[in-house]
C-alpha cells in the first residue's frame, strides 16, 4: 500500500462512527441487560408526584422496568421464569434504603479535572491524555449514582468521544449529552490561548470554537453539528478560573448571542450559556438562550426575566464553594484567587434568591472544578440556600429531564422506562446528606454498584 493510499485509508477509518469498525474493537465491559432484577426497596421516591411512596418492588427485564408492585411480591414465578428462558437472575433487598431514578447532572466536565498544574498541563497534556482520563471521571460519576449528565464543554471534542465510548459498551459511565467545544468570543472565558505568550496564541477561529460576529456564530454552531455535539455552550461572561481580571463582564454582544440560538434551534441543539454578571446574564436570556449556568451575579431584573421567558437555572453552588476554599490554600494566581474568593458566598445567596423568585432550576455542579464524583454535595448546598429536600431531588430529576428536553426517558421511574435506578441508605427527605453515600446504582439494567461497593 503506497503512502498516499495508508493516508487515505487512516483517513476514512477516523471517519467512521465509533463501532463501525468492529473486528479490534473490545466487548462491552459489564454485560447482562438480558438478566432479570427483581429489586426489593424500602421506599421509592416519585418526583413526578412530589412523594415518598412506601415499599416497592421493580422488576426490571432486558434493560426496562417491565413491573412496578405496591410492597414485596413472591420472587420465585420470576426465578424460574428466568431460568425457563435461559436469564440470570437477581433478586436485590434494600433494607431501609430509598430507590429512586439515576440522579442528572446538568453541568459537568468529564474531560478535566482542577488541580494546582492545570494552568502548566495545557502546555504538557495531549488531547488523548484528557480523553484517556475522563474514562476515570465518568466512571467516578456514575457510580456516584449520576446515570445521566451534561457535559458542557471541553477544548478537543474529547467528550464527544467519550459518549460514544460509553454508548458503545467499551467504557463505563452515565449517559452523556455532549456540547462539545466551548463556544465564546477572542480572550474570553472560552478562548483556549488565554494565558499563553503572544507569539504562542495564534488566532483561534469558529472551527476552534472561538467567534468574533453572527457569521461566525452561524459557522461554529455548524462545526458543531459535523463534529457530533448534542447541544451547544456558550461563554457570554467572563469566568473565575481563567486568568482575567473580571469573572462578570459581558463578552458576547446581543447580535452573536441570538446568531448562536437561531442556528442552534435550526439544528436541533438547546443552548447553554455559562453568564456570571447581571448584563450577560440579561443578555443571554433575551438573546433565547435555554439554560443560565452559574448566574452568580444574577439581580432581581434578571429572575424575573428569567421566570416570564422559563428560562432555566443551573447553580453549581459547590464549584463556588470549592473554589473559595482552595483559593484560600494557594491553589490559584492573585487575579484568579481574588474571583474564587468572591463566588463562594455570592453563588449560594443567589440560588436561594433565585427560588423564591420562582426561577426554574436544575441540578448541576460544574463537575471537574472540584473532584469528581462528589456531585452530591450540591445537595446539601442547595438545602442550605433555602430549598426544601424534595425540591432539589426534584432539581436532579424530572427538572432536569425537562430541561435536557429528555423528560420521557429520564428523571422517573415507571413502567417501560429504561431502568437507571440508585438507591440511598434511609430516607433524603429526613437527610439530605444520604444522597452522598450511593448504595446501589443501576443504568439500563446493568448494576455497577450493589451494597455500596462497585460490581465492575
Amino acid at each position: 500500500m503506497t503512502a498516499h493510499r495508508r493516508l487515505l485509508f487512516a483517513a476514512v477509518l477516523s471517519c467512521l462512527p465509533l463501532g463501525a469498525v468492529t473486528a479490534d474493537a473490545p466487548g462491552p465491559v459489564h454485560a447482562g441487560t438480558d438478566q432479570v432484577s427483581v429489586l426489593d426497596c424500602a421506599r421509592l421516591l416519585d418526583p413526578v408526584a412530589g412523594k415518598m411512596l412506601g415499599e416497592t418492588t421493580l422488576v426490571v427485564e432486558n434493560g426496562h422496568i417491565r413491573e412496578m408492585h405496591a410492597g414485596t411480591v413472591d420472587i420465585e414465578p420470576y426465578r424460574k421464569a428466568a431460568t425457563a428462558a435461559g436469564k440470570p437472575f437477581q433478586y436485590v433487598r434494600m433494607i431501609d434504603a430509598t430507590c429512586m431514578p439515576g440522579l442528572i447532572d446538568s453541568h459537568v466536565h468529564l474531560t478535566m479535572q482542577f488541580g494546582r498544574n492545570s494552568y502548566s498541563d495545557k502546555f504538557r497534556l495531549n488531547p488523548a491524555d484528557y480523553a484517556i482520563r475522563s474514562t476515570v471521571y465518568a466512571k467516578r460519576t456514575l457510580l456516584a449514582g449520576f446515570t445521566t449528565v451534561r457535559n458542557l464543554g471541553d477544548e478537543h471534542n474529547e467528550s464527544i468521544a467519550l459518549r460514544n465510548a460509553v454508548n458503545a459498551g467499551i467504557v463505563p459511565g452515565p449517559h452523556i449529552f455532549s456540547a462539545g467545544q466551548f463556544i465564546g468570543t477572542t480572550g474570553g472565558h472560552a478562548d483556549p490561548t488565554n494565558g499563553f505568550r503572544w507569539d504562542l496564541q495564534g488566532d483561534p477561529g469558529p472551527k476552534d470554537g472561538i467567534i468574533n460576529s453572527p457569521e461566525d456564530a452561524w459557522k461554529a454552531v455548524r462545526q458543531h453539528y459535523k463534529d457530533g455535539a448534542d447541544l451547544i455552550k456558550i461563554m457570554p461572561s467572563g469566568g473565575v478560573l481563567d486568568e482575567s481580571s473580571s469573572s462578570e463582564n459581558p463578552q458576547m454582544t446581543l447580535e452573536e448571542i441570538k446568531a448562536v440560538v437561531a442556528a442552534a434551534h435550526d439544528y436541533g441543539f438547546t443552548v447553554a450559556a455559562h453568564a456570571h454578571g447581571a448584563e450577560a446574564i440579561r443578555r443571554a436570556v433575551l438573546g433565547g438562550v435555554d439554560s443560565i449556568e452559574h448566574g452568580t451575579f444574577m439581580d432581581a431584573q434578571d429572575m424575573k426575566l428569567m421566570k416570564e421567558r422559563g428560562t432555566w437555572y443551573v447553580p453549581t453552588i459547590i464549584a463556588g464553594q470549592f473554589v473559595m476554599g482552595k483559593a484560600k490554600e494557594g491553589w490559584y494566581p492573585p487575579q484568579v484567587a481574588r474571583k474564587a474568593e468572591e463566588v463562594g458566598p455570592v453563588i449560594m445567596a443567589t440560588a436561594g434568591k433565585a427560588y423564591k423568585a420562582g426561577v426554574k432550576i436544575a441540578f448541576g455542579t460544574d463537575a471537574g472544578v472540584y473532584p469528581h464524583g462528589e456531585n452530591a454535595k450540591e445537595f446539601e448546598y442547595m438545602v442550605q440556600a433555602g430549598m426544601p429536600p424534595m425540591f432539589v431531588l426534584q432539581a436532579a430529576t424530572t427538572h432536569a429531564a425537562e430541561l435536557l428536553h429528555k423528560q420521557d426517558q429520564f428523571g422517573r421511574v415507571a413502567v417501560g422506562r429504561g431502568a437507571d435506578v440508585i438507591a440511598v441508605p434511609g430516607n433524603p427527605l429526613d437527610d439530605i446528606t444520604v444522597m452522598q453515600h450511593v448504595s446501589f446504582v443501576m443504568k439500563d439494567g446493568v448494576v455497577y454498584k450493589e451494597n455500596g461497593k462497585p460490581t465492575l
